[in-house]
């Protein structure tokens, strides 16, 4: 037991407000020895500010070293701000189908941010702009059809292994035709699981066949698939991420704190039912002290049986592969 509950601080990505990390934040990375940071823009001022930080908190691991992910789409959504790190939003380079163009910016983008310590983007956005109802997606989707939001989410995955740095395609299973922002209200869909094999998957199945390193799930409710929102549903995340999809890589919450995960409960509740839907890691934003609360939660939910040691050694099993193929990347 008492090396399961040393490792399961490798389940968490957590991030921080403010152009520092401050003491107890760090304290709690160096305690549990979290899997991944997350930064957002008021942590990355200056080349040289943002390299500190990452610095600082790369040594806090005695071992392992973390996931240092952001989210670099392009346009709004651009944490790094300024040249060489920023470039046009998804939908500009979408609608006027210029791969090249954004295959020659966001390679530069990525050279910058693996020099800066980063390796993991949280992205390509693999959503199909399918509906106008969702102003969290504003200019974040490459395209209103399939294929071409399948073009470029392949140009990204495979500039951003060839520069060094991981992806994630999100917001699985498609958040292009919801309503509502999750990080205000549960996003709500009616699309049915005929639907998405015929739209929402294609762009998602090309990034797993391209290789991208993780999925990120949303705080989505499919009334036509299940009655419980993706965030906590098995069937969603086993049967069509791992099974239909054949994807084996780690997957990903959304930020838990967001709003849109309520219906699942409290921070602690949510998180537990997140692990157990099948989630390998937990995402939180900036308010680490709620993070803390789910990491005891966790621990607790661990100790009276409710999580299994088996299932978090499969989640831990993800974790370090990824991590271990990180690894080799910086070897060779």
């Amino acid at each position: 037991m008492k090396d399961i509950l040393n490792r399961i601080g490798q389940l968490f990505m957590v991030g921080f407000a403010g152009n520092k990390p401050p003491d107890d934040f760090i304290d709690f990375v160096k305690q549990e020895q979290l899997g991944g940071i997350i930064l957002f823009e008021d942590n990355c001022g200056t080349y040289g500010n943002t390299r500190e930080n990452i610095e600082i908190l790369r040594a806090c691991y005695r071992g392992t070293p973390p996931f240092v992910a952001i989210d670099q789409e392009g346009g709004r959504v651009c944490r790094l701000r300024g040249m060489p790190a920023e470039f046009r939003s998804a939908e500009t380079y979408g609608r006027e189908k210029d791969v090249e163009h954004f295959i020659e910016d966001y390679s530069r983008a990525a050279v910058y941010l693996e020099s800066l310590g980063i390796n993991l983007n949280l992205a390509p956005v693999a959503d199909i702009a399918s509906g106008k109802n969702n102003p969290c997606l504003e200019g974040r989707c490459f395209a209103a059809d399939a294929g071409t939001v399948s073009l470029f989410v392949e140009a990204m995955i495979k500039v951003s292994k060839a520069k060094g740095l991981l992806t994630c395609a999100k917001h699985f299973p498609g958040l292009g035709s919801a309503t509502n922002d999750p990080h205000k209200k549960t996003a709500v869909a009616l699309y049915d699981e005929i639907i998405w094999q015929q739209r929402e998957k294609i762009p998602f199945q090309a990034a797993v066949e391209t290789g991208v390193d993780f999925i990120m799930t949303t705080h989505l409710h499919l009334p036509k698939i299940d009655e419980t929102i993706v965030t906590g549903s098995s069937k969603i995340i086993s049967g069509m991420i791992r099974q239909i999809l054949s994807f084996d890589g780690p997957i990903m919450t959304d930020d838990l704190t967001m709003v849109g995960a309520t219906a699942l409960g409290d921070i602690e509740e949510r998180t537990v039912k997140a692990f157990l839907a099948g989630h390998d890691i937990l995402l939180f934003g900036q308010d680490f002290q709620k993070a803390r609360k789910a990491y005891n939660a966790f621990v607790e939910a661990y100790r009276e049986g409710e999580i299994t040691e088996e299932r978090i050694n499969d989640a831990l099993n993800r974790v370090m592969g990824i991590k271990f193929k990180l690894k080799m990347s910086v070897i060779h």
